[in-house]
């Protein structure tokens, strides 16, 4: 089968596209004829292996699975013996292992049944990047302040949409390009990170896009608001954003404000509540830029640039 294939780590170059053994399922796990897949910080750092220390979990020397691509939207084509959720002709989307290409394997309990009003290609931007956002928002209740800092991205624009619907006053931060996007997406109000500095004082804070010190975050931040830190590109090679993470796990203890450093796991129970909030027209993705399986190196490439509105997804097939 035709897959994007990686046999070292390093930039956007070293994807290529080249063919593959099918892969096959396991007794527990279920085999995806794939229509579409998302781009996200997570590929960027399986392709680069950084930080360095991520790759005690993902290969020391090479990637240790050589097809990326986490974000998956399509058709089952056949189970392990061991699942019953789901059944061959079933439209899922979730997260697989190996998204970029004409089949991937993926386990039950990362799928859910893929929103009936959602194309693949749109369902192929929800996972990650939704659930992700869906652990940052949390319940906010009507009036409360909310700061979005990267509300132009995967992650911000679901996070702008989750907490409008919630009833929150939502202002918005990303660059000029993406201010149309996240207005239209129903922020209160936009900071263009690049004319103006980040002022205010908010119940709920966002942080997507870069490294900002903690310090600078809690000066936003109300006395009993909540931080979510979700990734945080950047830092040293050794560590990256994984030190800012810490240092708010320290801190939380001896203040009033909640920091809560996020890593969020796809699974179904959150990606059925996406879906109802997706059919109940509450929640759009909001797909920015579609690549054929052959331009998957540009995709990753233009992510990392940080130019392209919303989520970028590849199509396949």
């Amino acid at each position: 089968m035709k897959a994007i294939v990686q046999d070292e780590y390093g930039p956007p170059r070293t994807l290529r596209l080249g063919e593959v053994p099918m892969p096959e399922p396991g007794a527990r796990e279920v085999l995806i004829r794939v229509h579409a897949a998302g781009v996200d910080y997570g590929v960027w750092h399986l392709m680069t292996g950084l930080p360095l220390i991520g790759r005690l979990a993902f290969g020391l020397r090479r990637p240790r699975n050589r097809v990326p691509g986490m974000d998956v939207a399509g058709v089952v084509e056949s189970v392990g013996a061991g699942v019953s959720a789901f059944r061959p002709g079933d439209e899922v989307y979730g997260a697989a292992t190996g998204a970029y290409a004409e089949f991937a394997v993926a386990r039950p309990g990362k799928l859910a049944r893929k929103p009936a009003n959602l194309s693949f290609t749109e369902a192929a931007a929800v996972p990650v990047s939704g659930v992700t956002a869906l652990r940052a928002v949390g319940r906010v209740t009507v009036g409360e302040k909310v700061l979005v800092i990267g509300a132009g991205g995967g992650v911000g624009s679901f996070a702008t949409q989750l907490a409008v619907a919630g009833g929150a006053d939502v202002t918005a931060v990303c660059s000029t390009a993406k201010a149309d996007l996240v207005r239209s997406l129903g922020a209160k109000a936009v900071i263009d990170y690049t004319r103006e500095p980040l002022t205010g004082t908010y119940d709920l804070i966002i942080d997507i896009a870069g490294m900002r010190p903690l310090r600078q975050l809690r000066g936003l931040l109300a006395e009993h608001g909540r931080l979510a830190l979700v990734g945080g590109e950047g830092g040293g090679r050794w560590f990256g954003g994984l030190g800012r993470l810490q240092a708010a796990r320290l801190i939380t203890p001896f203040t009033r404000q909640r920091l809560d450093p996020l890593l969020a796991l796809t699974r179904t129970a959150d990606l059925d509540v996406l879906r109802d909030l997706i059919e109940a027209g509450a929640v759009r993705p909001a797909v920015g830029r579609t690549y054929a399986l052959a331009e998957a190196a540009t995709a990753v490439g233009d992510l990392a640039a940080g130019n392209a509105p919303g989520k970028l997804v590849i199509t396949i097939g």
